[in-house]
């Protein structure tokens, strides 16, 4: 592959590393676990899943999201003290089915004001993981395209940049991802780019990486062990959390030509780790290995 055709400038621009709350849903961490571990391990960008409510296990304290009720400027200013910020939140209710615009359209306007207040200047949302029960392809977009419309609209006047994540029926078949990114023409609105969903439904994350590199806004960076590729690729769509160090499994060689690509266009956003963290081990390797590539890649990062 020829690298150097990406390559917007000279000069080496930063990228960020961070990691999604995701990761600690099994240890029932809550989010100001999270963020002493990330204080901990030097992370200084977190993502979560928002919550349009309250729950019993978010309230005790077992479950690393936050509620759309919690204050958001008190909320950054407590993650402040820890020296982290959001690089996104997730707001990701398929907006694909019939439920996408009377229930994911409210949740994520109701979510734009509030990561605006939180600091966060970027939202993921995505499709759901099948093939919509009762509508063709074609409603399903045009649906999609209007619910786009208004979020991106309201998103505009904050700043806010909505992402489309790699993660459903839709949105890990490059030729639908080509006709949703046109579904409006604005700064505020881009893909977050996923090297695992992508890998598992059978795509390869190299050339959807190369196909759509102007237009990513954020990164999640998952590997895929080989017992999972053997099981479900090609089958699936999305990984709801990856149960394998990054570095330790079959997209390994994958996300580091992702890297390479990202670096020579010139990408300066938060690559945010997502994978099963068994209470820290697990994360902190991939911490490591994602540190260690970048260094090797000649890749500066905070």
């Amino acid at each position: 592959m020829e690298e150097s055709i990406y390559r917007k400038t000279f000069i080496m621009r930063f990228m960020k590393i961070g990691f999604h709350t995701d990761a600690f849903n099994s240890s029932v961490f809550s989010f100001e676990k999270c963020l002493q571990w990330a204080q901990k391990n030097d992370v200084h960008y977190i993502e979560c899943g928002v919550l349009d409510g309250v729950s019993w296990i978010h309230g005790l304290g077992y479950f690393p999201h936050v509620a759309l009720y919690e204050d958001p400027l008190l909320l950054r200013q407590k993650m402040a003290t820890y020296g982290v910020k959001f690089s996104q939140i997730d707001a990701a209710f398929p907006l694909s089915g019939r439920e996408g615009a009377m229930l994911g359209v409210p949740y994520v306007l109701k979510s734009i004001p509030w990561a605006k207040h939180a600091g966060c200047d970027h939202i993921a949302t995505t499709d759901g993981l099948l093939k919509p029960e009762g509508l063709s392809d074609a409603q399903a977009l045009d649906a999609m395209k209007s619910s786009y419309e208004q979020i991106v609209k309201v998103a505009e006047a904050y700043h806010i940049c909505i992402n489309i994540e790699i993660h459903g029926y839709f949105t890990t078949n490059p030729a639908m991802v080509e006709k949703m990114l046109k579904f409006v023409d604005s700064k505020y609105f881009g893909l977050n780019f996923d090297t695992g969903n992508s890998f598992i439904a059978g795509q390869d994350p190299v050339d959807f990486c190369r196909r759509f590199i102007k237009h990513i806004k954020h990164v999640h960076i998952k590997d895929v062990s080989q017992s999972l590729a053997d099981q479900c690729r090609g089958k699936e769509t999305g990984i709801g959390i990856s149960h394998c160090a990054i570095g330790d499994g079959v997209n390994a060689e994958n996300i580091t030509t992702c890297l390479k690509m990202l670096r020579d266009y010139g990408y300066d956003g938060v690559l945010s780790m997502e994978t099963e963290g068994q209470g820290g081990p697990l994360i902190e390797k991939s911490l490591a290995w994602l540190r260690k590539t970048l260094q090797e890649l000649d890749i500066p990062a905070e």
